[in-house]
């Protein structure tokens, strides 16, 4: 099976990011996991990845504020953010750094997340809310 993209996935949780890892290479997809967002980085910076998943909240440098070094330096690679904290601030803050879509955790339903993969990937944004 030939990968359709390469996807790296930011989570300190390790059972999420097994979790995740084993969803998206049963479709095909070629799968590396940071720890942090400090190593999620640090693996961009080494080579190209066509989307993140980031957890928003993890120790040290959380997802959003890894997404916006990450929007410094690179405005292409689809990023979506999860998170088991829903917030309002922390949803405006995804659209200002220009997340491509929002998931919350814990997933109720694995086809939504790699439906959201999907959106990303074609290059469209997560339907509106409001």
């Amino acid at each position: 099976m030939t990968a359709k993209a390469r996807i790296l996935v930011v989570d300190d949780e390790r059972g999420m990011c097994e979790f995740l890892r084993f969803l998206l290479q049963e479709e095909g997809y070629e799968v590396d996991i940071a720890h942090s967002g400090d190593q999620a980085l640090t693996k961009v910076g080494e080579s190209k990845f066509h989307l993140i998943l980031a957890d928003i909240k993890m120790p040290g440098l959380d997802g959003l504020e890894m997404l916006r070094k990450l929007r410094e330096a690179d405005e292409e690679t689809v990023v979506i953010v999860m998170t088991g904290y829903s917030s309002l601030d922390s949803a405006i803050k995804a659209i200002k750094y220009d997340a491509s879509d929002y998931l919350t955790k814990p997933f109720d339903d694995p086809d939504a997340v790699l439906a959201a993969v999907e959106r990303g990937l074609s290059g469209q944004k997560a339907p509106s809310p409001f």
